[in-house]
């Protein structure tokens, strides 16, 4: 059986996951019996391998992590290139922020606070124009529309018909 980090809460089932440094975690209700937990791993077997295989594949064909200096850089970047993108897009579509702030984030970039500031990952200097245009309008719609319902949409759409070629872009 493969070995595996527990993780006991307030859940109703088990969930399997891989991390991306190819640890098992699987996440289990809190009096769950551990011949069950183990019995549930073991019929996941052939899953484990596979998506194990799967991140080792990815951690190998992966670009080293970006260093400090690198980091640095792309803030410069995105502090010389955003506000002017920012300025532009709330003219044109007559919507203000209330701030803004560059981030190394990996996992978004970009968001839009409740208080309607947004912010940007540095990353984002690695795509396209046309991405990073589509990020900015994206976050200024959520200033009007705070979810991803058809209305915001609609609204991304008014100013960025293209929307969906240029988001992928971003990937």
């Amino acid at each position: 059986m493969e070995s595996y980090e527990l993780i006991r809460s307030r859940r109703r089932t088990l969930a399997l996951e891989i991390t991306r440094d190819c640890r098992v975690l699987v996440r289990a209700p809190l009096r769950l019996s551990q011949a069950k937990i183990d019995a549930f791993v073991e019929s996941h077997t052939v899953w484990i391998q596979a998506h194990l295989e799967q991140q080792r594949q990815r951690m190998t064909s992966a670009p080293p992590p970006p260093t400090e200096a690198d980091i640095t850089a792309l803030k410069a970047k995105a502090r010389a290139i955003l506000p002017g993108k920012v300025a532009y897009w709330s003219e044109k579509m007559g919507i203000r922020p209330t701030g803004l702030k560059i981030t190394a984030a990996r996992k978004r970039y970009g968001s839009c606070s409740g208080k309607n500031s947004l912010c940007f990952s540095c990353f984002l200097m690695d795509c396209p124009e046309e991405a990073i245009d589509l990020v900015v309008v994206h976050e200024l719609c959520h200033i009007r529309e705070k979810n991803h319902g058809p209305r915001f949409y609609a609204l991304l759409g008014q100013y960025l018909p293209d929307y969906k070629e240029r988001k992928k872009l971003l990937r």
